[in-house]
């Protein structure tokens, strides 16, 4: 089953290399958002985001995941400061801290794909912290 990516990235590189790894397992990028306004214009199409924390117009990245993840898109946090989100993020899956190696970036968009399917009994992919609704739940191998 594939579905359509939506990548919350203000680095051109990174969401190139984003762009690119979701096209190889086989979704389809909706688009590429680099500040909280175009992530929100992307999201109708999108089922499945990842996002950084630190955007263009500052750390506005936990808000556009709640957002996205009250209106039922599987989100996943990737961001060089994990930190940021210690208290969690209500609805979204988790965070893996950047810089992540391209194994551990294949296997955290699948996933986060498997989840959105259904598959709630996987165990995390290496470097995922998930939330939970308490805060942080360390979860991975």
């Amino acid at each position: 089953m594939s579905f359509n990516v939506l990548i919350v990235e203000d680095q051109p590189l990174i969401a190139l290399n984003l762009q690119d790894a979701i096209e190889e397992l086989g979704h389809n990028p909706v688009g590429i958002a680099s500040n909280m306004y175009q992530a929100l214009m992307l999201a109708k199409d999108a089922e499945v985001a990842l996002v950084d924390v630190n955007l263009e117009d500052g750390p506005t990245g936990p808000l556009v995941g709640r957002i996205l993840a009250e209106d039922d898109v599987t989100v996943l946090f990737m961001t060089s400061d994990p930190g940021a989100l210690r208290g969690g993020v209500p609805g979204a899956l988790g965070v893996m801290q950047k810089p992540i190696a391209d194994l551990q970036l294949f296997e955290a968009i699948q996933y986060a794909a498997d989840r959105r399917s259904g598959h709630d009994d996987i165990r995390p992919p290496r470097g995922l912290t998930e939330f939970d609704a308490d805060g942080w739940l360390t979860s991975g191998h």
